[in-house]
């Protein structure tokens, strides 16, 4: 007898995060997330301060066999005049009727906080991980990028979500970094300077408040309202800050200036899925966080997570010089891997520097969409 219950206690909640350990466990692409950094999402994030979720777990008998979040993103609906659900941390194992009671429980939950509709996969948001994997199965995931099986998917479909849009990730390697364009690339970087007095540079870590505060209001700015997005509070961006100041390597972090203003920047940063990948069900302690801190340093790839350029400086070579300066970094250093991710499939400007410096678009993430 298959069931749904709701994620009340701490026991219920470890058992949410460490489901998807026992659903993957046969899978070599898989990747634990870290329990600790789950849990504070699904908790203590700021992104409770302003919205809601409620998890629950699907059990067959005895046995979790799914589970699901269901969302009310009130700054979302309030940024966007909207009246959207949202539904995400979605795993289960492959049957319909499971993945079908998942579904209209969430349903069921935002429908009562008066949603229109139902979005997902976002965990919890758009700020966050989000997406469901449809195309790119043989690669694993890179740091802070989702997967799952395929037959996802036909769960999705079949329970009568329907597209609302797709997010690229694009590759480099040896086999396909061109050179000519970076070196064209040189070119534009001197064209900025010297017509718009536009300057690459590195973010300063000693100085990083200031900075993180500057990159927020950019972040921001360069949001795309169009899609449903919505922007970060002051204290979800120093939150994502905190985080990735702890990994990152300033080769990776560029800005965009102009007389002292930062109008765009570019942030990319280690790939730390070669690491959680070992990490046995995302437990730091006792072994892992030593594996984390001695193998650090390892890491042979990266993944370009954050670009942003503000209105008035869009269309003048920023997106690319910021792209390329990045991947002739990662060359330099003698990485072997580079992702940029993700770009929404209608930003053609993003694409298209993109593919100017040799990035091949190998991964597509979708995210769905259901009128209630």
């Amino acid at each position: 007898m298959k069931k749904i219950v709701p994620v009340q206690s701490k026991k219920d909640l470890a058992a949410f995060i460490d489901f998807p350990h026992e659903l993957y466990k046969n899978d070599p692409l898989y990747v634990p997330e870290l329990f600790i950094a789950q849990k504070d999402l699904l908790t203590t994030h700021p992104f409770h301060k302003h919205s809601s979720l409620q998890t629950f777990l699907a059990y067959d008998s005895d046995k979790i066999v799914g589970r699901i979040a269901a969302i009310y993103n009130t700054n979302h609906n309030s940024f966007n005049k909207a009246n959207d659900g949202f539904f995400g941390f979605f795993d289960c194992i492959n049957d319909q009727e499971t993945a079908n009671l998942l579904f209209d429980t969430a349903t069921k939950w935002v429908k009562e906080k008066g949603a229109e509709n139902i979005i997902g996969p976002v965990n919890p948001s758009t700020n966050e991980t989000c997406g469901l994997l449809i195309k790119g199965f043989d690669k694993s995931p890179v740091v802070m990028m989702t997967y799952n099986p395929e037959y996802y998917i036909t769960l999705l479909e079949n329970a009568g979500f329907k597209k609302q849009t797709d997010l690229l990730a694009w590759y480099w390697d040896g086999a396909n970094y061109n050179d000519k364009s970076l070196r064209m690339l040189d070119m534009l970087t001197e064209r900025l300077k010297r017509n718009s007095n536009i300057v690459i540079r590195k973010i300063n870590l000693k100085n990083f408040k200031q900075e993180a505060d500057a990159l927020r209001d950019v972040y921001n700015k360069a949001w795309d309202k169009n899609l449903g997005f919505f922007p970060m509070t002051n204290e979800e961006f120093d939150y994502t800050a905190k985080d990735l100041k702890m990994i990152l390597d300033p080769d990776f972090a560029l800005v965009a200036e102009q007389d002292g203003k930062i109008v765009g920047f570019g942030v990319a940063i280690p790939d730390i899925n070669q690491i959680l990948k070992t990490i046995k069900r995302g437990r730091l302690l006792p072994t892992g966080i030593f594996k984390l801190l001695l193998n650090k340093k390892k890491i042979t790839g990266i993944r370009i997570m954050l670009l942003g350029v503000i209105d008035g400086y869009r269309k003048l070579g920023i997106e690319a010089s910021l792209y390329g300066s990045i991947i002739k970094e990662y060359r330099r250093k003698g990485l072997k891997y580079a992702e940029a991710s993700w770009t929404l499939e209608n930003n053609d400007m993003v694409n298209r520097a993109i593919e100017a410096i040799g990035g091949d678009q190998y991964k597509i993430y979708r995210i769905y969409e259901k009128a209630l």
